[in-house]
């Protein structure tokens, strides 16, 4: 599947970015945020899809992950540099705007740049979380929950158990699921799937291997610096409002939906005050890694989004040009 998509690095703050990259852009650019655990893999399917539709499309592995090279010391690591990163690879790529596609913790720096950079996005896609301008938290939710026994010390511990094909394989069984992944007390995170338990039918034992090899390379550690143990700055824009069209993929049994701040969130009026211009789209058995799972049905939406903005755009520029 993978054989037309090329491989290269950029330079980017001193550091070795590696980005994924396929189709030659006559439509658009597409830039794609990956989130944990997961890689600039995690976008196959849609990248191949997306250049067969005429778009560009460009996956790095953010700073940590992958095959990127980390800051030579962790604490540099910052969500401020997530966001600068995605900017440098525009600018090294002389690509003037873009279609942001992101998911989990990538939501993140791409909602900052498409707020601090407007000029510079054409629209956003994200998966399983709807535009924010800072985080919604997690109150009420137990001890054992899965975020706060990742911080330092403590994953560690419950990763070293283990090698990197078996955790991978058992984060992705456990976050198909539509239950909040929590731990009970004296148990780890690691421990709530069994050997023996089978991986979700649309995950193959190559997929599997294509992120144990990029995981063997990276570690877990540093991936988990990032979303789970640095905290989010709010970053600096002149309006809080996204100006650009905002299209959101909901996996219905995607676990994030069980989070009560936000359920109430995706249908209050501050939604629409810092997002006019979104459209909601739920996937009745979608789960948190729903590109993946439902690829020809996640492609077609997406697609289609992105044809009908681009042609909106080629619209207002023959208004302009008139």
């Amino acid at each position: 599947m993978n054989q037309e998509i090329e491989h290269s690095y950029l330079p980017i703050s001193g550091l070795k970015l590696h980005i994924a990259h396929i189709g030659k852009g006559e439509v658009g650019t597409l830039l794609f945020v990956h989130g944990f655990p997961e890689v600039w893999y995690s976008w196959r399917h849609q990248m191949v899809a997306a250049a067969a539709a005429g778009f560009r499309a460009i996956a790095p592995d953010l700073p940590c992950y992958g095959l990127s090279e980390p800051p030579a010391n962790l604490a540099q690591a910052s969500w401020e540099c997530l966001m600068e990163s995605l900017l440098a690879i525009l600018d090294c790529l002389a690509i003037s705007k873009v279609f942001l596609v992101a998911k989990d913790f990538g939501v993140k720096p791409a909602f900052d740049l498409a707020l601090c950079h407007p000029e510079r996005v054409s629209g956003v896609v994200t998966f399983g979380v709807p535009p924010l301008l800072e985080s919604l938290g997690f109150s009420g939710l137990p001890e054992g929950f899965y975020i706060y026994r990742w911080r330092p010390g403590r994953a560690e511990s419950d990763f070293g158990r283990f090698d990197v094909r078996r955790i991978m394989r058992t984060i992705y069984i456990l976050f198909s699921r539509s239950e909040v992944p929590v731990a009970k007390e004296g148990q780890e995170i690691m421990d709530l799937v069994d050997e023996s338990t089978p991986m979700p039918d649309w995950f193959s034992e190559e997929d599997l291997s294509a992120y144990t090899n990029l995981y063997e390379t990276s570690g877990f550690i540093t991936a988990l610096q990032i979303p789970y143990r640095t905290k989010p700055a709010k970053a600096e824009y002149a309006k809080p409002r996204f100006e650009m069209p905002m299209f959101v993929i909901m996996g219905q049994k995607d676990y994030i939906l069980k989070f009560a701040a936000l359920k109430d969130y995706m249908s209050s009026e501050k939604l629409k005050e810092i997002a006019p211009d979104h459209e909601i789209t739920y996937i009745p058995e979608g789960s948190h890694f729903v590109q993946e799972q439902l690829p020809e049905l996640v492609n077609q939406l997406m697609i289609d989004f992105l044809r009908e903005q681009s042609s909106k755009g080629v619209a207002q520029l023959d208004k302009v040009t008139v």
